[in-house]
């Protein structure tokens, strides 16, 4: 067992080891099919304790995870036997609305930031879920409702604190240690832990035009074929993400549509109210929808709206690609394999992309597959006391839908990645060149590849 009393004497958060009260609790994850035992937790109160956990870790030759928000279906923050550096309890939020940025601690949530930087109208590009975790999001590249407005959240970070593998404190911005910066936008949690951000804000709600239009699952083919003319033309303004699974039994919802199959297109306009209706009136009149909760909200009601619908301890099994235009081929994929799961929480979900997220150039920051109008996440999904049931079906389900879309496959959004997706998929995420660049700041950064649990980016030799 690992000795941790003198680590207590100068450590100010909480140290948990097997035997204390809470450890269970704290070594989960989102994910519930993650489970993992480290050897100690470490809930870091500050910077501070993060330098003195990786110190600790590396004078008793521990293996290293790097907990954050907690989303983390891969499993990566959660190690046997090693250490957790968990930054959970580190979620402050510093808004300066006359410059409008805000700082961010590593371990905050997505509602944590809105919930601060809605008093002053003002948000940045997050998750389309509250409770995802920002240092996640933000590190692999960050896709959420505003990014074909004001781009990926990495594209809205201005710098970053940063504890590197040898426990020096160091900022990376376009000024200082540049080539970090642009590594750590779309990188991933390579190449130190970060414990804070500073993100740039932009004019956002308080109130905005949003929600899903459900059709039946068996308009899936005319749905698609219609949004495919109806996103080519959507201005940047408008986010749209569209759902394959099952109508969720939420409040709004009639409850002789619960566990439907159908399909829904869901949407956030980041303009005037009345200039959202219009553009999103086409859409609204499409077909005979099932169900439109499309209505003005606020922003915050809106970021939070699907949150039940994804709740922790449930398991997660997912596989992702980013795709083109959705051609009729693609779209028969489409209407084969994405009702064809067993279990009734399983989904798909497809992101258009473009916009702002396009305007940028490839080699700005890391992230890659800004060229791609799309990206879907396949995701089997049971709750635990439904492993015998649904474990090996819908595992199975992800499965052969990523498989049958491989003609159509342009690459992969690296948060999306799961745990057995493996190093060649790191590298198709990333391509040849900009692979090779990452790799040459991580020799330069961590040249012993300590902060291995993640999308792991090898050190260039």
């Amino acid at each position: 067992m690992v000795t941790v009393s003198d680590f207590r004497k100068t450590f100010r958060g909480t140290l948990l080891q097997p035997q204390d009260k809470g450890y269970h609790e704290a070594r989960a994850v989102w994910n519930g099919a993650i489970d993992r035992h480290p050897a100690v937790i470490a809930r870091c109160a500050g910077t501070a304790d993060v330098i003195a956990a990786v110190n600790f870790a590396r004078d008793h030759d521990l293996e290293i995870a790097v907990r954050g928000g907690g989303h983390n279906v891969a499993g990566t923050a959660v190690c046997d036997d090693g250490i957790v550096i968990d930054l959970s309890a580190m979620r402050a939020v510093w808004v300066d609305p006359g410059a409008r940025t805000a700082r961010v601690q590593g371990g905050a949530l997505w509602g944590d930031v809105d919930h601060e930087t809605q008093v002053h109208g003002l948000a940045t590009t997050g998750g389309i879920v509250s409770h995802t975790g920002v240092a996640g999001l933000t590190l692999g590249g960050g896709i959420g409702w505003m990014m074909r407005t004001h781009g990926l959240t990495a594209d809205n970070v201005r710098s970053a604190d940063v504890v590197t593998a040898t426990g020096e404190f160091i900022r990376a911005s376009d000024d200082e240690h540049p080539d970090l910066f642009w590594a750590l936008r779309g990188g991933g949690g390579n190449f130190g832990i970060v414990t804070s951000f500073e993100f740039a804000l932009h004019p956002v709600g308080p109130t905005v035009l949003a929600g899903p239009v459900y059709w039946a699952a068996d308009d899936t083919a005319d749905v698609l074929r219609f949004y495919r003319d109806f996103a080519r033309d959507a201005p940047d303004k408008l986010g749209t993400v569209i759902k394959f699974g099952t109508v969720p039994p939420l409040p709004a919802v009639p409850e002789e549509l619960h566990w439907r199959p159908a399909v829904a297109i869901n949407t956030c306009y980041a303009g005037p109210v009345d200039e959202g209706e219009r553009v999103l009136r086409p859409l609204r009149e499409y077909g005979t929808p099932l169900l439109d909760l499309v209505s003005a909200k606020s922003y915050l009601a809106h970021q939070g709206g699907l949150d039940s619908t994804v709740p922790h301890g449930w398991h997660y099994y997912w596989k992702s690609t980013d795709l083109p235009e959705l051609s009729d081929d693609l779209i028969d994929v489409f209407v084969d394999h994405a009702f064809s799961a067993e279990s009734p929480r399983s989904y798909s979900v497809l992101f258009h992309l473009g916009g702002a997220v396009s305007h940028i150039d490839d080699d700005a920051t890391a992230y890659t597959g800004r060229n791609s109008p799309h990206n879907l996440n396949i995701n089997g999904v049971w709750r635990p006391d439904e492993e015998e049931k649904y474990a090996e079906s819908e595992t199975a389900w992800t499965r052969r839908f990523f498989d049958a879309l491989e003609p159509h496959r342009e690459g992969v959004y690296v948060n999306f990645l799961d745990a057995d997706d493996g190093t060649q998929r790191v590298r198709e995420a990333y391509g040849a060149d900009t692979y090779q660049r990452l790799a040459e700041v991580k020799a330069e950064y961590d040249p012993e590849n300590v902060f291995h649990r993640n999308q792991n980016i090898e050190p260039a030799v």
